[in-house]
């Protein structure tokens, strides 16, 4: 029987990408508490407005993050929505799949 291959949608596709780098990843930890601005995430990762600024783009692409403005300020926040898609993604795997034993690649098939 041939098992059929799922194509994730490009939002989750792009998901898992945004949280493949370090810096979006700790971008996303600081995010967990509290909504902050740019420069806020720049002091406490020292890390210059520009690298954040991107990084923050590529986490609002995959609607990891949304924002808000207030004034000239733009804050961050997590979209737990995306996150969500993103959590039951990978429970398919586990609920839906049959869990194989490990193959020794040396053994013939």
């Amino acid at each position: 029987m041939k098992a059929t291959l799922k194509n994730p949608s490009t939002d989750i596709v792009l998901g898992f990408h945004a949280l493949s780098d370090p810096i979006r990843f700790q971008v996303l930890e600081l995010l967990r508490s509290q909504e902050l601005c740019v420069c806020e995430l720049c002091e406490h990762l020292g890390i210059p407005q520009s690298k954040i600024s991107f990084h923050l783009k590529t986490l609002k692409e995959a609607g990891l993050v949304r924002s808000r403005q207030e004034g000239r300020w733009i804050y961050y926040s997590l979209n737990l929505a995306q996150f969500i898609a993103l959590e039951e993604y990978l429970a398919s795997y586990r609920r839906f799949s049959t869990i194989l034993p490990a193959r020794n690649c040396s053994e013939p098939t």
